[in-house]
């Protein structure tokens, strides 16, 4: 009996971790899954309908608002700095995707130069973006 009495007595020597390592992690999914949103949904662009849209995972995105201005992660760029930066983050990640915001006002011809250039940066896996409540109904 005095042996297990002494036992509940003895100084912590160490502190556990674990919790505090999964608590980070998770916070650092959602840090990255609203900074995506939020940079995207900082350009006013009145995205078109689509009774078959669905969510993906978001890694970069591009708008094209009214004006015909063009913004990667939201921030302005020019065509050929979009081609610039495109190329360094596919050379850093070869599993690179895109999703493109397109103003519905925008030309045909327009998103069809914006998918070329992904292409010819071989950008293959992209996404159109559509208004959030139309995903609403969707499992």
């Amino acid at each position: 009996m005095a042996a297990s009495a002494s036992q509940g007595d003895d100084e912590i020597v160490g502190i556990n971790v674990t919790p505090l390592v999964d608590v980070v992690l998770v916070l650092l999914v959602v840090l990255m899954v609203t900074a995506g949103y939020i940079a995207s949904k900082a350009i006013p662009v009145d995205l078109p309908q689509a009774a078959t849209g669905e969510s993906v995972a978001r890694t970069l995105a591009i708008s094209l608002d009214r004006a015909g201005g063009l913004y990667l992660d939201g921030s302005a760029v020019s065509e050929a700095d979009l081609h610039a930066r495109v190329a360094a983050v596919k050379r850093a990640r070869p599993d690179v995707r895109a999703v493109i915001a397109a103003d519905g006002s925008v030309p045909h011809r327009r998103v069809i130069q914006l998918i070329d250039l992904l292409r010819q940066e071989h950008v293959t896996e992209f996404a159109l973006d559509v208004r959030p409540e139309d995903l609403a109904g969707k499992p």
